[in-house]
């Protein structure tokens, strides 16, 4: 029997009150990890290897600055 007949079999046990949560999982579970595009992974690298810059502030002094440039 296959994960999938198994889980199948177990998903008919489930009592209807208790459903929703199931539900609610697998359509998390279903969700294909996301991969990170090629600039993500390269701002990634940059962290790792001691670059980038370091915020401290408020979110709109952030947001002031980010505009600046």
């Amino acid at each position: 029997m296959s994960n999938r007949d198994i889980a199948k079999n177990l998903i008919d046990q489930i009592p209807d009150s208790r459903l929703f949560y199931v539900i609610a999982y697998l359509q998390g579970a279903a969700v294909p990890d996301e991969t990170p595009n090629a600039e993500t992974l390269a701002a990634f690298a940059e962290i790792e290897n001691g670059g980038g810059h370091i915020f401290t502030g408020s979110t709109e002094d952030l947001f002031s600055e980010l505009l600046e440039d």
